[in-house]
């Protein structure tokens, strides 16, 4: 053989050790390990930090889309009123063109009165 003995070890270590012919003939496959189901399962802490990161997320998540609604809706509400008021601008005067002009602000002031007590 080979005069080092440290190389003899080495190529030993690395060659699978022969364990003849299979019973069933199908040596191309490799041999089966035990099957084992409960390998793969995580601990019960683990899961529990999993769970609390998750959930931290979703919490994250679910504030930032309650952000973003809320300033959708501010949005909306700005353009309501925007238009609410362009409305009862042209309201009035189209009233003014009809009437006085005071007694259009006479009932402007009393507009906004009934508007304050009925809120």
């Amino acid at each position: 053989m080979s005069e080092d003995p440290q190389i003899d070890a080495a190529t030993a270590a690395q060659t699978p050790g022969v364990k003849g012919m299979r019973v069933n003939g199908k040596q191309w496959h490799d041999t089966k390990k035990a099957f084992r189901p409960r390998a793969n399962q995580t601990s019960y802490e683990k899961r529990q930090l999993e769970r609390k990161s998750l959930s931290a997320v979703k919490a994250k998540e679910k504030e930032m889309k309650d952000e973003k609604e809320a300033e959708r809706q501010k949005r909306t509400e700005a353009i309501k009123t925007k238009r609410a008021a362009k409305e009862e601008k042209a309201r009035y005067q189209k009233m003014e063109e009809k009437m006085h002009k005071k007694r259009v602000e006479r009932l402007k002031r009393r507009e906004k009165r009934n508007k304050m007590l009925k809120s």
